[in-house]
């Protein structure tokens, strides 16, 4: 875990808008990360969405062709700011030089640190997001290129597991990992969600034992592990 959750910190913050800005398109990516700055503050702020996109451009003193030449919608807006938040993980991981020395286990573990610094420096952002989604939808629109992404980078992560030893080969159940990481993943933000510690240190312990015991389920050895989380969650349940 030290190792893990030390190479996150050597990375620096980013905001909703976190877009990598080159020579080419610098006017661009501004515009863009306007708009989505702007929306993001629109909806905490007022509690709901903007009446309209012309609206909306009225108000940010931009033409509305610039905001369609970025986004389709507002739905299309926030899958962008959702995938932003994925895109910058993977981006800030793959920039450190020792994480292609850790071991699966710790890069996933690294993984989730780094996911949750970029989601609590936009933390009323995504709890409104996750506040405001109908009850009855599985997985909702926003987050489907976030999913999208998750399951193919945890794909890689485990393909790696499963040459090095760390996973085993299950025919069948192995090729649905990634899809049960997906349904770990939810359960890591609904437990952050509601996580009141400072510096969210219970989220840190429930990212550890959760990963600790999915590793021993998908390797071996899953009592102790199991025993450690339910202890837990026992004593950390309200």
């Amino acid at each position: 875990m030290a190792a893990a959750k030390k190479s996150t910190q050597k990375s620096g913050t980013s905001s909703a808008s976190g877009a990598t800005v080159t020579s080419e398109n610098k006017g661009n990516t501004q515009t863009g990360e306007r708009i989505r700055t702007a929306y993001v503050e629109y909806v905490l702020t007022q509690g709901q969405r903007p009446a309209s996109v012309y609206k909306f451009c009225l108000d940010l003193g931009i033409k509305e062709e610039a905001f369609y030449s970025h986004y389709g919608s507002f739905d299309g807006l926030e899958k962008q700011i959702w995938k932003g938040f994925i895109d910058k993980t993977i981006t800030r991981l793959r920039a450190d030089e020792t994480f292609a020395e850790f071991s699966t286990r710790e890069k996933i573990l690294a993984f989730y640190y780094t996911l949750l610094e970029e989601l609590k420096n936009n933390r009323s952002y995504v709890l409104y997001q996750l506040e405001h989604s109908r009850k009855l939808e599985l997985i909702p629109d926003y987050i489907k290129g976030f999913k999208t992404e998750f399951e193919t980078f945890f794909e890689t992560l485990l393909n790696e597991g499963k040459g090095n030893g760390e996973v085993a080969t299950r025919p069948l159940l192995d090729k649905r990992y990634p899809q049960l990481f997906w349904m770990h993943q939810g359960f890591i933000l609904l437990f952050w969600k509601e996580d009141d510690s400072p510096g969210f240190e219970k989220t840190d312990a429930a990212v550890e034992k959760s990963v600790n015991l999915a590793f021993d389920l998908i390797g071996k050895g899953a009592v102790d592990s199991a025993m450690d989380f339910a202890k837990f969650l026992y004593q950390n349940k309200k």
